[in-house]
């Protein structure tokens, strides 16, 4: 009868544990760029992609994912919206050359935007 115990509390247990690599990352999101725009040196076709940021107070490192890998880094900041954002939308700003690039990252219903670092 311990036997059982024993295995029912291993198995709830790695449940448990193993639950936490499926649930959302609280330092990411998702975006879609309908036109090609770059992020760092690197250029981003039109798609959908993932951001993923870690970094203190406010100051962060960020990676541009795309089908599960890496495309691009740059660093950037988080800004606090004053009201959360009504859908996922990306700001694209000129370069001198007349190239896009991504400014800023809005996540929909969320008060928090990615503002990345122009270079």
């Amino acid at each position: 009868m311990k036997s059982v115990e024993y295995w029912a509390l291993l198995a709830a247990l790695t449940l448990l544990l193993s639950a936490g690599a499926f649930a959302k990352s609280a330092n990411a999101g998702t975006f879609d760029l309908a036109e090609s725009a770059r992020v760092g040196s690197t250029q981003l076709q039109p798609g959908h992609y993932k951001a993923e940021w870690l970094g203190p107070n406010g100051d962060v490192h960020v990676t541009i994912l795309h089908n599960g890998k890496i495309v691009a880094t740059a660093e950037g900041r988080m800004t606090r919206l004053s009201q959360p954002a009504p859908y996922s939308s990306v700001t694209l700003g000129t370069q001198e050359n007349q190239s896009k690039r991504i400014e800023e990252i809005d996540f929909g219903k969320s008060k928090e935007a990615l503002v990345l670092s122009s270079m």
